[in-house]
């Protein structure tokens, strides 16, 4: 199988690194209150950051430590911790739509 192009959208211009299936239901999301952000999951034991954005796009986010989503929650705003500490500085995935 040929790999894909990078992609971008509106919220990303990362290169994309695959799909899988989204299983995110299982996950204990935290809503947010950002005209951005919907909601925020977490997994410790794999550094992954889930964000569940306005539009019901799905992304997971690699290497993304405690401390750091301790930082991302405790933020006056999420939307703007995102775009600044996040976005372009991270790997990511999108996931698809359930």
């Amino acid at each position: 199988m040929t790999p894909r192009p990078p992609q971008s959208d509106r919220a990303h211009n990362f290169r994309i690194v695959g799909t899988m299936r989204n299983d995110t239901a299982t996950l204990d999301w935290r809503p947010l209150e950002s005209k951005l952000l919907s909601a925020a999951a977490y997994e410790a034991s794999r550094r992954i950051l889930y964000l569940l954005f306005r539009s019901g796009d799905v992304y997971r986010y690699f290497t993304f430590t405690a401390e750091q989503y301790q930082e991302f929650l405790d933020a006056e705003s999420q939307g703007r911790y995102f775009l600044s500490n996040i976005r372009n500085h991270l790997p990511y995935q999108r996931l698809p739509r359930r």
